[in-house]
C-alpha cells in the first residue's frame, strides 16, 4: 500500500489519473502504463482499477445506503463468484466443513443483481456511515449529510465494487484523524489479504495513519522525488543534508522539504552554507540512492505476462449483464421520480389551473361556427392547448442537466452505458404524460365546444400525448447537448420560437418564403398541429356550408390557413410525431454517449513566471522579483521596493548559521480603518429539524431531530478559537446557526453581540463566513475574484 505525498499543484491528481487510465485524451502523453505487463489497450482499466476523485458528485435525493447499493449493483461481484467456487471445490477435496457464518457471508457477497448487498452494509460499517445510512446525501438545495460524511460516501462508492487496484485522491479532506485511520487500516488489511494494490493521496496524514503504509511516493513539480519503502525515506533526505525534527510529523516534513519557503529550516549541515536544493536535484540524487538503484534494477526486468492470473485484469466493459444494468437504472429512476413527486404534482396543478382559465376564455356558449373568423377562434384554442402541453415538457431541461455531472462520472467509471440511463428517463415518464394530457383534454374539450364525437375526443387526447412526449424528448436532447443551464435555456427558447413560427399557425404555409419552407416540413409541431386541426374541422359539427360556399365549413376554415384537408393527414401527423419522439430520444442517447462535460478551467503559468522559476538564483544570494500589474504610475513604488529588498538581502552574510532567516518587512503607506471589536456569546442554543420520513418509518416517534443540544460558548476579540469535533458532530451546523445562515429548522437559545441581541441585518454586514464548499465563478482569475470581492 502506497502513500502519495506532495504539495498542492505538484501533480498528484494527474499521476493518479494517468495510472487509472482516465487522463483526458486531448492531452499529449508519452510513456506507457502497464498492469502485470499488459498495456491498457489489452484490458479495461476503468474496471480493473478504481479512481476515487477528490470531488464529491452524488444525487442529493438518494440516501447513503441507496447510493452505495446502486454502485454495488452496477459494478457487480467481479471475481468473487469464481473465488467462492474455487474455495468450495478445495474444501470438498480436503473434507473441510466451512464456518456457517463465513459461508453465508461469502455466498451473499458473490450474488449479483441484489438491491441490498451484504458488501454495502460492510462498507457502511467500515466507513462509519451507519449513523447516516438512511439520510439523504443532499446538495445545494436539499439538506443532507455533512461534508466529511459525503467524502466517505465518495470513497465507499468505489470500495463496494470488485476493483483490485485503488487510486484514491485526497480521501481524507473533511475527515477527522480517527476516521481516516480506520478507513486506511481497513484498506491495508484488504490489500494485504487479497494481494491488492492501493495508491492513496493524503494531504496531511496523522503519524499513526502514515505508519500504516508500506511505500511512499513523494512528488514535487511533476517529478517523483522519492519512491520506495517508508523506512528509508528519512535516510535519503539525511544524505541530502536535511533532517526531520524529533517533534515533527514525517508526512509534514516530506510535504515541506521540497518547498522553497520551508526547506531552509530542515538544513542539518551546520558546517556548510545552506543553498536551495531543487526538485530536479532531489530526483537525480534518488537515482543514485540505493532504493532508486534497486527500483531501477527491478523495472529493468519486464513482468512476465504468463504469471498474471486471468482474473486479475478485467476484459469485460461492464460488471453485469445488459438486462441487470437496465433494471438497476429503472429502479433508480423510479426512486428519483418518487422523491421528486412535488415537481409532477405542481405540473398537474399548473395544468389544471390553466385548463380552468382556458375554459372561461373559450367558453362554448360564446363561440359559434357561422364564419371563417369564428373557426379561427377554435384554431386558436387548439393551438393554445398544444402550446400548454408542449411547454409542460420543458421541466425536463433543468431536471436532466441537474443529473448530468453524476451521470458523466458514473459513465466514465463504466457503471452503465448511456442507453441504460436514457431509456428509463424516457419510458418511465410516459404514464405521467397520460395523466397530464388527460387533465387538460377532459377538462377543456366539451367546455370549449369541440366536436362532441367521443372518437374525436380520444384522437385529440392521443395526438396531445404524442406532442408532449415529442417536446420532452426534444428538451432532453437539448439538455444533453448544451450541458449547461444557461446555454440550454437559450437554445430551448430559440427552439420553441422556431417551432412556433414554422408550425403553420403563426405563419400559414402560403406566407412562409420558399427558402424557409424546408423548416416547415421538418417542424415537429407542424405535424402535431395538422393532426389536431384535421381531427376537429373534419367533424360533423363543421359539416354544414357557410354562406357563399359549397364546401363544408371545416374545409373552408382549414383552407383559410392553408392546412391540409384530407382525413389521412391526422395519421400522417401522428406518424410524424412518433418518428420525432424516437429520433429525439436516439439523439439524446447519442449525445450522452459521446459528449463530455465542459472542461474545467486550468491554471496557466505565465511566461514571465516560468522563466523566473527557471533562472531564479539559489539560496540567499538570489534575486527576488516583484511584479506589478497595475498602471505605470505605480512603477516607481514597485522599483523602490525591489531595490530595498535587494539591499536587505545583499547585506546578509552569505553563510547561514541559523535554520531561520530574518523576515524583511516592507512598510507601505496606508491608513487604519476604524474597527470596534465585538464578542459573540451563545447560550443554550438548540437547533432541530423535522424528523425525516425515513427515520419515522424505522419506529422513531419524535417529531423533531435535534442536531444541536443546548450548546453554549463565546468567541472573544483577540482570541483565536479552534472549533473541533469528529465528522458529523455539528461543527458546520453551529457556525451556520451563529452566522444566521440557517433558513429552515427551529432555533432556540440566545445569541448576543457584545451583550446586545443579534440582528441579522446588521450582523451580516460586519461578519465574514468562509464555507467548506468552494463556489466560485469558473471563468475569472483568482486575482479578479479577490478584486471583485474587495469592491463589494
Amino acid at each position: 500500500m502506497t502513500l502519495l505525498l506532495g504539495p498542492p499543484s505538484s501533480g498528484k491528481t494527474t499521476l493518479l489519473l494517468a495510472l487509472a487510465g482516465k487522463l483526458d485524451t486531448a492531452l499529449k502523453c508519452s510513456g506507457t502504463v502497464t498492469y502485470n505487463g499488459h498495456e491498457m489497450n489489452e484490458f479495461v482499466p476503468q474496471r480493473t482499477a478504481a479512481y476515487i476523485s477528490q470531488h464529491d458528485l452524488h444525487i442529493g435525493e438518494m440516501t447513503v445506503r441507496e447510493t452505495l447499493a446502486f454502485s454495488a449493483r452496477c459494478q457487480g461481484v467481479g471475481d468473487r463468484y469464481d473465488m467462492l467456487a474455487e474455495l468450495s471445490r478445495r474444501e470438498k477435496q480436503a473434507n473441510i466443513k466451512p464456518d456457517p457464518d463465513i459461508d453465508v457471508f461469502m455466498k451473499a457477497a458473490a450474488t449479483e443483481g441484489q438491491e441490498a448487498n451484504v458488501i454495502t452494509d460492510y462498507i457502511l460499517k467500515v466507513l462509519g456511515l451507519e449513523i447516516c445510512a438512511d439520510t439523504m446525501v443532499g446538495d445545494e438545495m436539499l439538506r443532507g449529510i455533512s461534508g466529511g460524511q459525503k467524502k466517505r460516501v465518495t470513497t465507499g462508492e468505489m470500495l463496494v465494487g470488485p476493483a483490485r487496484a485503488l487510486f484514491m485522491d485526497e480521501i481524507s479532506t473533511g475527515l477527522d484523524s480517527s476516521t481516516t485511520f480506520q478507513i486506511v487500516n481497513s484498506l491495508k488489511q484488504t490489500v494485504h489479504i487479497l494481494n491488492g494494490t492501493a495508491v492513496i493521496s493524503l494531504l496531511q496524514p496523522a503519524p499513526e495513519t502514515y505508519d500504516l503504509f508500506d511505500d511512499i511516493i513523494l512528488i514535487s513539480d511533476g517529478r517523483i522525488v522519492y519512491q520506495g519503502p517508508r523506512e528509508h525515506v528519512l535516510s535519503f533526505f539525511e544524505s541530502m543534508g536535511f533532517r526531520c525534527p524529533e517533534r515533527k510529523g514525517i508526512a509534514d516534513f516530506l510535504q515541506e522539504v521540497t518547498s522553497r519557503k520551508d526547506q531552509m529550516q530542515y538544513w542539518a549541515r551546520r558546517d556548510q552554507p545552506y543553498r536551495f536544493v531543487t526538485t530536479d536535484e532531489f530526483a537525480e540524487a534518488f537515482q543514485s540512492f540505493h532504493v532508486g538503484l534497486q527500483l531501477e534494477d527491478e523495472l529493468r526486468t519486464p513482468f512476465e505476462k504468463t504469471k498474471s492470473h486471468p482474473a486479475a485484469l478485467t476484459t469485460k466493459k461492464y460488471g453485469v449483464g445488459k438486462w441487470e444494468l437496465l433494471k438497476a437504472c429503472i429502479s433508480r429512476e423510479f426512486l428519483l421520480m418518487k422523491r421528486n413527486s412535488f415537481v409532477y404534482i405542481f405540473k398537474f396543478i399548473q395544468l389544471t389551473f390553466m385548463a380552468i382559465v382556458t375554459m372561461t376564455l373559450f367558453l362554448r356558449t360564446e363561440m359559434n361556427r357561422d364564419s371563417i373568423s369564428e373557426g379561427g377562434i377554435y384554431m386558436g384554442a387548439i393551438f393554445f392547448g398544444l402550446i400548454m402541453v408542449m411547454f409542460n415538457g420543458m421541466s425536463e431541461l433543468s431536471m436532466t442537466i441537474a443529473k448530468l455531472p453524476v451521470f458523466y462520472k458514473q459513465r466514465d467509471l463504466l457503471f452503465f452505458p448511456a442507453w441504460a440511463y436514457a431509456l428509463p428517463s424516457w419510458i418511465l415518464k410516459i404514464p405521467i404524460t397520460f395523466v397530464e394530457v388527460a387533465l387538460w383534454v377532459f377538462l377543456t374539450y366539451y367546455v370549449i365546444g369541440f366536436d362532441p364525437n367521443v372518437q374525436r375526443l380520444f384522437r385529440q387526447y392521443f395526438a396531445l400525448v404524442l406532442a408532449n412526449q415529442m417536446a420532452s424528448g426534444l428538451f432532453r436532447f437539448i439538455a444533453a447537448t448544451a450541458r449547461n443551464m444557461i446555454v440550454a435555456n437559450t437554445v430551448g427558447s430559440f427552439a420553441l420560437l422556431v417551432l412556433f413560427a414554422l408550425s403553420g399557425f403563426v405563419l400559414s404555409r402560403d406566407d412562409i418564403k420558399s427558402w424557409w419552407i424546408w423548416g416547415y416540413w421538418i417542424s415537429p409541431m407542424m405535424y402535431g398541429q395538422t393532426a389536431l386541426m384535421v381531427n376537429e374541422f373534419r367533424g360533423n359539427q363543421w359539416s354544414h356550408s357557410l354562406p357563399g360556399s359549397t364546401e363544408a365549413a371545416g374545409i373552408d376554415v382549414l383552407k383559410s390557413r392553408d392546412f391540409f384537408q384530407e382525413p389521412k393527414w391526422y395519421w400522417i401527423g401522428v406518424g410524424g410525431l412518433i418518428g420525432f419522439i424516437i429520433l429525439f430520444n436516439i439523439f439524446f442517447t447519442v449525445a450522452l454517449t459521446y459528449l463530455n462535460p465542459f472542461g474545467s478551467s486550468r491554471a496557466v503559468i505565465s511566461e514571465q513566471t516560468e522563466s523566473h522559476e527557471q533562472t531564479d538564483g539559489i539560496g540567499v544570494g538570489g534575486s527576488i522579483q516583484l511584479t506589478n500589474n497595475e498602471s505605470s504610475s505605480n512603477n516607481v513604488t514597485s522599483s523602490a521596493i525591489q531595490e530595498e529588498v535587494q539591499r536587505s538581502i545583499s547585506s546578509k552574510s552569505s553563510s547561514v548559521t541559523e535554520a531561520t532567516i530574518g523576515t524583511i518587512s516592507i512598510k507601505k503607506k496606508g491608513m487604519v480603518l476604524p474597527f470596534e471589536p465585538h464578542s459573540i456569546t451563545f447560550d443554550n442554543v438548540v437547533y432541530s429539524v423535522d424528523m425525516p420520513q425515513e427515520m419515522k418509518e424505522q419506529g422513531i416517534t419524535e417529531d423533531r431531530l435535534v442536531l444541536l443540544k443546548g450548546v453554549s460558548g463565546a468567541f472573544r476579540p483577540g482570541v483565536l478559537t479552534a472549533l473541533m469535533g469528529v465528522s458529523g458532530a455539528g461543527k458546520t451546523t453551529l457556525m451556520d446557526v451563529v452566522a444566521g445562515r440557517k433558513t429552515g429548522g427551529y432555533i432556540d437559545g440566545n445569541i448576543t453581540i457584545s451583550g446586545f441581541p443579534k440582528k441579522q441585518e446588521t450582523f451580516a454586514r460586519v461578519s465574514g463566513y468562509c464555507e467548506q464548499n468552494d463556489i466560485h465563478s469558473p471563468h475569472v482569475t483568482v486575482y479578479e475574484s479577490l478584486l471583485y470581492s474587495a469592491w463589494l
